[in-house]
């Protein structure tokens, strides 16, 4: 398998990398999250003229027609500069959900939006008991008058849900709670009667929103797909969402391998740089081993994420996200211990990428619930499913 990018991906991986390395220095990020928005308007208006927005979707709807490598090639940028802006939240989550389930009038009327940078969107997936479950759902939605829904349920960690234009809720529609059938997606326009949001700071400086739905009237035409039957559409964006993280987690790795191997070439004790000593070059060497085994795992998941096998699809996308998790635990260890004290002040970068990461494991399932499903899967090598 040819793991080379080709020349246009290569200039995307160069202009992208240009911009943040401009625009995207660590106090200049302390600026943007100072921002009531919890981001940049200046820098996600800049995405959009050099066509990151655009990035992924089909060219007659206003987009670049991009696939999941050249995601992967934005996402790993973002992740090696921490960006606060919602680009995961709008154009990989809904812009995935779209792309695979939107009607062609939702797609004219949407995609040019997120593309041109006019509109952001949120996914309210997750609920206070479904922890990893996707088909876990207790929002509900009762059809009424032919042409209407009614919504009523709450939604959590809704990431960027405080500054969208438009939230993607799923809800029941019918059967019993955790069954995979009879789920649907809806399109809320954030301003939407019954509709209330609480928007917070994550751990990792984010913005998410705790969102209620309160008797809230969504049309048909705003319903994504077969209003039972939207789960296989949720369970395959995940998937394409794990992979993107995974490619955003690899960034955000080796720029804290770079910070560290820095470090230990210039902190000096009794007398010498500390990265003479051989206990800590070896440290080191650990490091960028679990960057090398999470990065060649991200580029496998981003080449699996349009395999149509459903199940050999999951098990790369599980097999990554263990990787990533695992990663995720002993780079930022080994980052901070080998920082000392200075590792875990605010004022300094690398207890941010820790906070990020370990983030990134919990986003869509942790290395834990991941180990599980490859297990029951039947493995990644020569798995059986009976």
């Amino acid at each position: 398998m040819n793991f080379d990018l080709s020349e246009e991906q290569q200039l995307l991986k160069n202009s992208v990398e240009r911009l943040l390395a401009d625009s995207y220095g660590f106090e200049k990020r302390r600026i943007y999250q100072a921002d009531a928005r919890g981001y940049s308007d200046e820098m996600w208006a800049r995405y959009a003229e050099i066509g990151l927005l655009a990035l992924p979707f089909p060219e007659n709807h206003g987009g670049f027609g991009g696939g999941a490598v050249e995601t992967m090639i934005a996402m790993e940028a973002f992740g090696k500069s921490l960006i606060l802006e919602p680009y995961f939240a709008t154009v990989v989550l809904v812009g995935g959900l779209l792309r695979l389930g939107a009607s062609e009038a939702q797609k004219a009327e949407l995609i040019p939006g997120i593309a041109e940078g006019r509109l952001k969107c949120a996914f309210g997936y997750a609920e206070p008991q479904s922890r990893y479950d996707l088909f876990d759902v207790e929002t509900h939605a009762r059809k009424k008058d032919g042409d209407q829904w009614i919504l009523n349920g709450s939604k959590c960690l809704v990431l960027h849900g405080d500054t969208a234009d438009k939230i993607v809720v799923s809800a029941r529609t019918s059967r019993d709670a955790r069954e995979r059938n009879g789920i649907g997606l809806f399109i809320v326009d954030a301003d939407a009667p019954g509709l209330s949001r609480r928007g917070y700071r994550t751990q990792d400086g984010l913005r998410a929103a705790e969102i209620t739905l309160e008797n809230v009237s969504v049309k048909n035409v705003d319903v994504i797909g077969d209003p039972e039957g939207a789960f296989p559409i949720i369970s395959r964006i995940a998937d394409e969402a794990v992979a993107a993280l995974c490619a955003e987690a690899v960034g955000c790795f080796e720029t804290m391998q770079q910070i560290t191997l820095d470090y230990l070439k210039t902190r000096e004790q009794f007398g010498k740089k500390i990265g003479s000593f051989q206990v800590l070059q070896h440290r080191a060497v650990d490091m960028f081993v679990d960057l090398e085994q999470s990065r060649s795992m991200a580029m496998y998941a981003t080449m699996m994420v349009g395999e149509d096998n459903v199940i050999e699809r999951e098990r790369a996308i599980s097999a990554a996200k263990v990787q990533i998790g695992r990663s995720a635990k002993a780079i930022g260890h080994q980052s901070i211990q080998l920082h000392g004290g200075i590792g875990m002040t605010m004022e300094y970068s690398i207890g941010h990428y820790f906070k990020h990461v370990t983030m990134l494991d919990l986003l869509f399932g942790d290395a834990d619930h991941h180990l599980k499903r490859l297990a029951g899967l039947g493995g990644l090598i020569n798995g059986q499913v009976k």
